[in-house]
């Protein structure tokens, strides 16, 4: 079965740091482009930031840019996302996605096709 599973998620106070991570079970994160979306109550899931199959590029919502860092590492088989300069407006449940071999990275949530169930990112003022 493959599937997506998302850790690091937790309580932070304003201006402290987490770091997500996202392990794959039945395939492998090396050639998939790769992305964070995240759900905030009430809102629809919104792009946070994406990284290319071969992890050259990245891209990142306007909202985190500067504050948050995507990352690949092809020998672990994992995906990170480094938070820092965390704001309450960052609480919302991050998921992790996968695209198809070798596509383009995007924005779009239907871009993705395998995605994990989430981790609550909770952001204390």
């Amino acid at each position: 079965q493959v599937q997506l599973v998302e850790s690091g998620g937790g309580l932070m106070q304003a201006g402290g740091s987490l770091r997500l991570s996202c392990v794959p079970s039945g395939l492998t994160f090396s050639n998939r482009p790769m992305a964070w979306f995240r759900q905030a109550p009430g809102k629809e899931r919104e792009f946070v930031a994406a990284i290319s199959w071969s992890g050259i590029s990245t891209d990142y919502a306007d909202s985190v840019k500067g504050r948050f860092t995507i990352s690949k590492d092809n020998a672990q088989n994992t995906v990170f996302l480094q938070m820092n300069s965390l704001k309450p407006e960052d609480t919302a449940v991050y998921y992790c996605a996968a695209a198809p071999i070798f596509d383009s990275r995007s924005r779009s949530v239907l871009h993705y096709d395998i995605w994990g169930q989430g981790t609550q990112v909770t952001v204390s003022s």
